[in-house]
C-alpha cells in the first residue's frame, strides 16, 4: 500500500507537468493564429500554471459542482455518518472525509479531494435506499481505500484537467473551421516548431486525455476493493453492492465523460456488468472484481 501511495503522487507529479506543458503548447498556438505576437508564450504559461493550480486546489470543488451534491447532515444520514466513523477508525486515517449526497435514484458513490486531509466522499440518494447496512459499509470502505492510497488526488486533477484540455480543443477547433486565424509570416522557425507540436496536442488531446482516465481507473478499482475488505473483513457486503449497483437501470443525471472514471461502478449502464475487453472502459468488469473479491475470502 505504501508502495502504491508513493506510486500515485509521482504520476499526479508527472501528470500536472505533462498538463502544464500541452495546456501551454496549445494556448501558444491559439495565441499564434490570433496573432498576438512574442507575449502568445507569456499567456500561455500564465494560463497554464495558473490552471494547473486552480485544478490542484480547487479539483473538489468543482467535481462536487459538476455532479450537483449537497453536504450531508447527521440528521438525514445518520447510519451513512456511523459507518463513515467506523470505518475511519479502521483504516487508521487520521481525518474523516466529508460527506455528500448527490440526488439520484441510481445507487452509486465516488470519493475526491487533494488529500487524506481535504477529502470528500458522496453518495447517491439511490444508494442510501437500495443498499442494506453491510452493502453500503462495502461502498464506503472502497471509497475510503482510495483516499487512504491518494487516488483521489490523482483522479481529481485529471478529470479537471482533461476537461479544461477538451474544451479548449474544441473552441480551437470552432475557431479554424470558420477560418479566423492564420499562422503569422514572421514567426521564427523555433515558433513553427512550437506551434505544430502545438496542434498535434490540440487534434490529439481528447485521446490522451481517455487514455489517462483508463491509466488512473482499472487496476486501482482492483486495489480500492481489496482495501475495502481489509477495513471490513466482509467481501460479501461489496460483492452484494456491486450487483445491485451494476444491475440498477437508472441513468445517473449528473454522470458525464470526465466524471465517469470517479464513480465505484461506470454510471453508464451499457455492458458495466459483463465481462469486456474493450480498451475504452474506464471501469473493470464487475463479474471480474466479483471475481477477484470471491479470492480473499
Amino acid at each position: 500500500m505504501f508502495d502504491s501511495i508513493k506510486k500515485n503522487k509521482r504520476e499526479s507529479f508527472f501528470i500536472v507537468t505533462m498538463f502544464v506543458l500541452v495546456i501551454t503548447l496549445i494556448i501558444y498556438y491559439i495565441c499564434n493564429a490570433l496573432d498576438f505576437g512574442p507575449i502568445s508564450i507569456i499567456i500561455a504559461l500564465t494560463f497554464s500554471i495558473i490552471s494547473a493550480w486552480s485544478s490542484y486546489y480547487y479539483s473538489d470543488k468543482i467535481v462536487l459542482s459538476l455532479n450537483k451534491a449537497r453536504p450531508a447532515t447527521k440528521e438525514e444520514n445518520l447510519q451513512l455518518v456511523n459507518i463513515l466513523d467506523a470505518l475511519v477508525v479502521a483504516s487508521g486515517l487520521k481525518c474523516t472525509p466529508k460527506l455528500y449526497v448527490v440526488e439520484d435514484s441510481q445507487p452509486n458513490a465516488f470519493a475526491t479531494g487533494r488529500n487524506p486531509e481535504n477529502s470528500v466522499i458522496c453518495v447517491t440518494t439511490g444508494l442510501l435506499e437500495k443498499l442494506e447496512y453491510y452493502e453500503l459499509e462495502g461502498v464506503i470502505g472502497h471509497e475510503l481505500a482510495h483516499i487512504k492510497n491518494y487516488d483521489i488526488r490523482l483522479s481529481a486533477i485529471v478529470t479537471v484537467m482533461v476537461g479544461l484540455v477538451v474544451m479548449l480543443s474544441d473552441m480551437f477547433s470552432r475557431y479554424m473551421f470558420f477560418g479566423r486565424g492564420r499562422k503569422s509570416k514572421n514567426d521564427s522557425n523555433a515558433s513553427a516548431i512550437l506551434m505544430l507540436i502545438g496542434l498535434v496536442f490540440l487534434i490529439l488531446s481528447p485521446i490522451f486525455g481517455k487514455l489517462m482516465q483508463l491509466a488512473i481507473s482499472r487496476k486501482r478499482e482492483f486495489m480500492a476493493d481489496a482495501t475495502s475488505v481489509e477495513f471490513t473483513r466482509n467481501p460479501d457486503g461489496l460483492i452484494s453492492a456491486l450487483e445491485k449497483i451494476s444491475s440498477d437501470p437508472n441513468e445517473l443525471e449528473t454522470a458525464n465523460n470526465s466524471t465517469a472514471h470517479m464513480y465505484i461502478c461506470n454510471p453508464f449502464r451499457k455492458n458495466s456488468h459483463r465481462k469486456s475487453k474493450n480498451i475504452w472502459s474506464t471501469h473493470p468488469s464487475t463479474e471480474d472484481r466479483i471475481e477477484a473479491l470471491k479470492n480473499l475470502r
